[in-house]
This record gives C-alpha cells, structure tokens and sequence, in this order.
C-alpha cells in the first residue's frame, strides 16, 4: 500500500495536510516500510496562493504521480477529506512521533476492505 503522510524536517508526523512543506511517501509491505521518500511539497507556500480549487489540483496531481492509495494525517479540511473520498483514497489516523512508524500504526489499524 502506498501511503503519504505530513513529516517535518526531522523526520517526526506533520500536523496538518493541505499546508505540509514536506510528505514522505511509505511503500507499505508485509508490516514494514520498503521504500521511503520525503518529497518538498511546500503546501504551506500555496495554500492561500490561489483558489482552494487550484490548490486542491496541486494535491491531486502529487497523489496520482505517486500513486498514492491511503493518507495519514492528524487533520485535514472537509473539501479536502470530500476530494480524498472522490479519489477512493484511504484517510487514516496518523500518531504522533516519527513518520515512518504512524505509517505502520495506521495500515496496522485498517481492516481488508475498508
């Protein structure tokens, strides 16, 4: 499973989505992280730039070159939560600490199916 998430620059879980600097992106397989890359986003930057709607392309355009198919995060907007349930993409808790390990907390928690 392919999985994003907010980090920081030290590697701990980001607080919030649509305004991340940085996303790490987890390829999860068997319980463990396979690949790992920290992506400059700079979310933060762009956010109020524009229109929600051409932020909103930024994230979409990110997700799908990544192939992205489940989100951890501690908070996200409803339009943002509303175009993740349009995409079919999973929004799954994220832990506080380190990035990595709230990837593996929350594929861990999610059930077949779901």
């Amino acid at each position: 499973m392919i999985v994003a998430t907010p980090v920081t620059e030290d590697g701990m879980s980001g607080h919030t989505w649509g305004k991340a600097r940085s996303v790490g992106v987890a390829d999860v397989r068997d319980g463990r992280v396979a690949t790992w890359s920290v992506h400059e986003v700079r979310w933060d930057e762009s956010h109020d730039a524009g229109t929600h709607g051409s932020h909103h392309a930024r994230v979409v355009r990110f997700l799908k070159e990544q192939a992205v198919e489940a989100v951890g995060v501690d908070h996200m907007g409803e339009g943002m939560a509303r175009m993740m349930r349009t995409m079919g993409i999973h929004v799954l808790p994220a832990t506080p600490g380190d990035a990595q390990a709230s990837v593996l907390s929350a594929v861990a928690g999610t059930r077949p199916g779901s």
